[in-house]
C-alpha cells in the first residue's frame, strides 16, 4: 500500500510517498544520511519519535522537495513525513505523541511575510523623519 501526504512550510511544498519496505528515507532521490547534521536531525524527528510508540518503522519514505528555502524545505518535509507515519499506521498514540513533542510536527505553521505598506518600502511602522 502506497500513500502520498504533503506538507507546506512557507513557500516550500513537500511531497512524502510512504510504503512497506526496509526503513530507507531519501529526500529529493538523495539518501537523508547525506544531508547536513542538523537537517538530517530534523528529518529523523519524526522517525525516532515512531520508533518509540510503535516500535520498528520498516517503512520507504521518499520525499520531493519544491520551492522554498533550504531551512523551510526540510521543516515541510519533516512535516510531510510526520503526517505519513500517522496516516499509514493509524496510530492514535502516534499522533498524541507528535502532538505532545512539537506541534508543528503535524499542524501546518500558516504564518506568512507581511506585506508591504503604501508608500513606504517596508512592511512594518513607517520612517521616522528628523525635521519635526
Amino acid at each position: 500500500m502506497k500513500i502520498v501526504v504533503s506538507g507546506k512550510r512557507k513557500r516550500a511544498v513537500a511531497k512524502a510517498v510512504i510504503q512497506e519496505g526496509t526503513g530507507k528515507i531519501t529526500v529529493n532521490n538523495v539518501p537523508y544520511s547525506l544531508l547536513p547534521r542538523f537537517r538530517r536531525l530534523m528529518i529523523e524527528e519524526p522517525v525516532r519519535i515512531a520508533k518509540n510508540v510503535i516500535g520498528d518503522v520498516n517503512y520507504d519514505i521518499s520525499v520531493s522537495i519544491r520551492g522554498g528555502g533550504h531551512e523551510s524545505g526540510i521543516e515541510a518535509a519533516r512535516l510531510a513525513i510526520a503526517r505519513a507515519l500517522v496516516e499509514i499506521t493509524k496510530n492514535k498514540d502516534l499522533k498524541k505523541a507528535f502532538i505532545a513533542y512539537d506541534r508543528n510536527i503535524l499542524v501546518a505553521d500558516t504564518r506568512r511575510k507581511e506585506h508591504y505598506k503604501p508608500g513606504d518600502s517596508k512592511a512594518r511602522s513607517k520612517r521616522q523623519k528628523s525635521y519635526r
